[in-house]
């Protein structure tokens, strides 16, 4: 599992292919990128512990990147590129980040970032073309560090930003291992040992590796010597394109993409060998029963489900032949042990629906948010992502909702607050609430409800409000419908009933 060892024993074998362009980077050339940028980051002066914040669209320089990070003991984010300068800015600074590395295509974004966060001293780009003013070419930088192996290499960790209580994002922060490089990560160990992950792995990413899983997966395919097709961005027909062309073994997807591919005509379908594939995984948002009985039927009986989350305290799997004897589960937990409490805390039989709970998982903590990590935990030291489920008398769990309030859509967290944040603040509205909307193809989207200021309010305040939110927001959390109402429910303390707002 140490990036330099695989390069010496396959220095040739592909550890990346961009799967639009055709680019390969090999094993040997990633391990020495890698190398180089480590020692740059280490003469700049970033030691263990320190934190470094990517803000790189799929592109084969967010893993040279991502390595050197991992290799020198560093936290890392990577940062969603398509977040507005503000939202990406607050992840930055709040990271406490000593160093931004920025791609070149969301390269004016990247100025602008780093505009708003000065304290960052060292700002690196990669992919040719102009460098945006404070920045250097990271090519460029690294040339004249040597590609060897620094002494007491360590492990890092990548650290990724959940919403906090007040709708801002929060990081989730790991604890470093301090363990030698090479020794790896519990997600890579998953990966060889459940998944069956090795040397002829061929691991097909089609989602943005801003996310936890994408990242995760794709280094911990590298880890076990397999290969990773990058796409840029998901397409239905190109990922069964890319299956059949580049032999693909293992592939994980959100339901949404799934349910794309699922509805592509047949013969489009037919058309491409998929008989490489050993193992379809998806995780992140629900699946409809009915839906994923038709992928089964189609893919075979490789598909598995997984239900965990960024703070890693827990782990459900399970696989097809399990899911068609208990249809809609997430699977049992692969380690502690789960429980079903009321809102007192009392245990709930089998069968009734309470919030999840988890014993012996791993611990964690929300980064500069106390409150969000008291939250988290019980007095008997079990911890919870706030779903709410139920357990079968087999002990195998079903979700009935995935937070209270979180929406997901195409198996993207929205974080409600955080919109109302910013609709609250317009002077055309008195009150506001949002929620989730039936969706046949994302599951759920953005629905706002707003007491006006002007109860004579009509589609034209509704549009300026979308365009309100666009300003302030990234594109996907802005809402696709706002209806407007004389009164939002609240009890007498001013607390919302969004029960009664949200459908079906």
């Amino acid at each position: 599992m140490h990036l330099s060892r695989l390069a010496e024993a396959h220095p040739d074998k592909p550890a990346v292919i961009v799967a639009a362009t055709g680019e390969v980077v090999t094993y040997r050339e990633l391990d020495g990128l890698s190398l180089r940028l480590a020692r740059l980051l280490a003469d700049r002066g970033l030691a263990f512990g320190d934190h470094v914040a990517l803000l790189i669209d799929n592109i084969s320089a967010y893993f040279v990147a991502a390595w050197a990070c991992q290799r020198s003991g560093l936290y890392w984010t990577p940062v969603n590129h398509h977040l507005t300068v503000e939202e990406a800015a607050h992840i930055v600074r709040d990271c406490g980040a000593r160093a931004l590395i920025a791609s070149g295509t969301p390269g004016v974004r990247a100025r602008e970032v780093a505009a708003a966060v000065p304290g960052v001293q060292t700002r690196l780009i990669s992919g040719g073309g102009e460098v945006p003013e404070g920045f250097e070419d990271l090519d460029e930088a690294i040339r004249a560090c040597p590609a060897k192996e620094r002494e007491g290499e360590r492990e890092g960790y990548y650290m990724f930003y959940s919403s906090g209580t007040t709708g801002r994002p929060k990081g989730i922060l790991p604890a470093l291992t301090g363990e030698p490089f090479g020794t790896g990560l519990a997600i890579d160990h998953t990966l060889g040992g459940m998944f069956g992950f090795g040397g002829d792995t061929v691991y097909l990413c089609p989602a943005p590796l801003y996310h936890a899983a994408p990242t995760g997966w794709t280094l911990g395919t590298m880890r076990n010597g397999g290969t990773v097709v990058l796409m840029d961005r998901f397409d239905a027909g190109r990922a069964l394109e890319y299956i059949e062309r580049h032999r693909v073994t293992h592939a994980q997807f959100v339901p949404t993409m799934l349910l794309r591919m699922l509805k592509l005509p047949e013969e489009v379908r037919a058309r491409h060998d998929l008989s490489s594939l050993r193992t379809v995984v998806h995780a992140a948002a629900p699946c409809p029963v009915e839906a994923k009985r038709r992928i089964i039927e189609w893919l075979g009986p490789i598909v598995w489900e997984f239900y965990s989350g960024s703070e890693g305290n827990c782990f459900f799997l399970i696989g097809p032949q399990d899911w068609l004897a208990h249809p809609g589960s997430v699977g049992r937990p692969a380690f502690g042990r789960v429980h079903i409490l009321d809102d007192e805390g009392r245990e709930l039989p089998a069968g009734e629906v309470g919030t999840v709970w988890f014993e012996d998982g791993p611990d964690f903590r929300y980064h500069n948010d106390p409150d969000k990590t008291a939250g988290a935990h019980n007095e008997r030291g079990w911890s919870t992502l706030g779903d709410v489920g139920r357990l079968d008398a087999d002990g195998y769990l079903y979700l009935v909702d995935r937070r209270t309030d979180l929406i997901l859509s195409g198996g993207v967290n929205i974080y409600p607050q955080e919109i109302e944040n910013v609709l609250a603040v317009h002077p055309a509205v008195t009150d506001v609430a949002v929620v989730g909307a039936p969706d046949p193809e994302l599951g759920r989207r953005v629905r706002a409800v707003v007491q006006p200021a002007d109860p004579a309010a009509g589609p034209g305040l509704a549009d300026e409000l979308i365009a309100h939110c666009r300003e302030h927001l990234a594109g996907y959390k802005c809402p696709r419908t706002i209806e407007f109402t004389d009164e939002l429910p609240r009890t007498p303390t001013g607390k919302l009933l969004r029960r009664l707002l949200v459908g079906p």
